[in-house]
């Protein structure tokens, strides 16, 4: 039987003496969406950086397909998009995907493919300082899927895109879910995310409130789990 393509076995971090994330347990199969939600502070960030390799445990073990998630044959399955977009200002967009790209062998055509993909083949050779927030963004989720990996982790990806941006990214992440890529996003656009998820989990104050199958009432009412399986503000 294979392993889980995400597995969170009792996941503590701490920061001094205050614990972010709490004994975190849940696994998420290849092909998977899983909407993770969570008030600002909840633990939603940290848990993301831990499963991104960024960041190391107190306690536990995140799990990639069975390894170790800093395991350098691990890191490169690994898509990753964060609030920082990471992106720099003085290159081009193709000079930014053909940087990042070179770390994975990725070819001159598969970085015009991407452009073309997030709709900036008409700015590619413009420096980004030169790009709307919006653009900057669709250029970081170029990145994101460029080296074609295997678990895709978002963090609030939907910031500054327009519903039509918004859309578009809807479509490549329902195109990698139906290639088997497993995607975790963390969002506070919960319709959105729940239009995309097939599992959710809800954090609360460092602990994993609910982890389960989307339902039909999470759906169709944006509130709903919070007021099911959250605590007070």
């Amino acid at each position: 039987m294979s392993a889980p393509a995400v597995a969170a076995a009792g996941v503590w971090k701490y920061f001094g003496d205050y614990p972010a994330l709490r004994d975190v347990r849940f696994d998420l199969g290849a092909g998977e969406c899983l909407a993770l939600l969570g008030r600002n502070g909840a633990g939603k960030t940290t848990l993301l950086r831990i499963m991104g390799g960024l960041s190391g445990t107190s306690k536990g073990d995140v799990l990639i397909d069975g390894c170790a998630v800093r395991a350098s044959e691990t890191r490169a399955r690994i898509g990753w998009l964060g609030h920082s977009i990471g992106l720099y200002d003085e290159l081009t967009a193709r000079e930014n995907l053909r940087t990042f790209g070179r770390l994975y062998g990725v070819t001159a055509a598969t970085v015009s493919e991407w452009l073309q993909r997030v709709n900036l083949t008409h700015v590619a050779d413009a420096p980004v300082r030169e790009y709307s927030r919006g653009m900057r963004q669709r250029l970081a989720v170029a990145r994101a899927f460029l080296h074609g990996p295997r678990l895709l982790l978002l963090d609030e990806p939907f910031t500054s895109l327009d519903d039509k941006a918004i859309a578009l990214l809807q479509g490549l992440l329902t195109a990698a879910r139906a290639e088997g890529v497993t995607i975790i996003l963390s969002t506070h656009q919960i319709r959105e995310a729940m239009e995309l998820a097939s599992f959710v989990a809800l954090l609360d104050r460092g602990k994993l409130a609910h982890f389960g199958e989307r339902t039909a009432e999470m759906l169709n009412d944006p509130g709903y789990l919070y007021r099911t399986f959250g605590s007070a503000a």
